[in-house]
């Protein structure tokens, strides 16, 4: 451990499209969390363009560095390491962060991190959680992402399914595009289903036969595509409430029933929820109620925590940095780095 000092971490997080910075101490206290979003910029071209998300990076990865470091209240002295996310991600984005993380390891002699980017997702939940501790099983659903996973402990996993094509927040931002929604879809249909019926239309559960916590989402956005080209022909009104909301019921319920059933069969009492389509408020509302119907203990970060954001890289450093964990100046973005997989 670390003879009862202080630890203070300064994070750095640029896998997709917001770039941020923040200060965490112990691993648990939240000091600054400061995020710079893109989405208004990409919304223009209906989803995250690369090379435009790189260049806003570098133009702003300074910037949230001294604010992170500002709102804290600290120096670059107070400073005990580095960390980044280095994988998964978009390989440009995740460049502008490490060579900046490098950079300031480098210049400052202070350790670096290395973090991998859905480790930060599950340990956003530690941060509101004071009580939560490993082992547990954990839902990381996102925009790249559909994981369920054993959390053995501190930085040690287990995956017990993944999705087998599109993620589940792929799913939203393509069935949201095709309705006309546009992007990002995740909080449009969770905000438009509120108006709509749940049942008004059966789409598909998908399951995997060889992997029962293994997800699939290609099916279901084919049905909904396959449903909204029939009502054209036919020349039927497309209720877009009524298809949001039935779309958005068939997510939720294969993921609630995974989950479930994987706590269950591996004997946990504590389940949790992390990643960009965790903040719904439709799956919240669901797993809280599976969970307190099987007397399961149900944790989620709030949403500021479940979109990207450096304070979930912060605190899964520091459990790395205790351990010892160190990485060289050799350190590399790796866009497709697997959960569990160390550099």
């Amino acid at each position: 451990m670390t003879d009862n000092k202080d630890v203070y971490i300064l994070a750095i997080e640029s896998s997709c499209d917001e770039t941020a910075a923040a200060v965490v101490k112990n691993g648990r206290e939240v000091l600054s969390n400061v995020i710079s979003s893109q989405i208004a910029l990409h919304t223009l071209y209906g989803g995250v363009v690369p090379e435009i998300a790189s260049r806003k990076h570098i133009e702003k990865i300074n910037q949230v560095i001294d604010q992170a470091l500002k709102e804290a209240d600290v120096t670059f002295d107070t400073i005990d390491a580095i960390a980044v996310t280095y994988g998964p991600g978009l390989v440009g984005a995740l460049l502008v962060g490490v060579s900046s993380a490098k950079a300031l390891a480098f210049g400052l002699k202070k350790p670096l991190i290395g973090v991998h980017h859905i480790e930060g997702h599950i340990s956003a939940n530690f941060i509101e959680n004071k009580e939560l501790e490993p082992p547990f099983i954990c839902l990381v659903v996102s925009g790249g992402h559909s994981h369920l996973v054993k959390v053995k402990d501190y930085g040690e996993y287990e995956i017990l399914g993944r999705t087998r094509d599109d993620a589940a927040g792929e799913a939203f931002d393509k069935v949201a595009r095709a309705i006309g929604l546009g992007y990002p879809g995740g909080p449009k249909i969770d905000k438009v289903s509120r108006e709509g019926n749940p049942d008004a239309i059966h789409f598909p559960r998908a399951k995997v036969g060889e992997s029962e916590y293994d997800f699939s989402f290609s099916g279901l956005k084919s049905a909904v595509l396959n449903y909204l080209n029939s009502c054209q022909m036919k020349g039927e009104e497309i209720n877009q409430a009524d298809v949001a909301a039935s779309f958005q019921k068939a997510v939720v319920d294969v993921l609630v029933d995974h989950s479930i059933s994987a706590v269950k069969k591996y004997g946990f009492d504590k389940f949790a929820i992390a990643g960009g389509v965790a903040s719904n408020s439709h799956l919240r509302e669901a797993m809280e109620k599976a969970c307190a119907e099987n007397k399961i203990d149900f944790y989620h970060p709030s949403p500021i925590y479940c979109t990207d954001n450096a304070a979930m890289i912060g605190v899964a450093a520091y459990y790395e940095y205790i351990k010892g964990v160190r990485h060289g100046y050799d350190l590399n973005a790796v866009p497709n780095l697997r959960l569990g997989e160390r550099i």
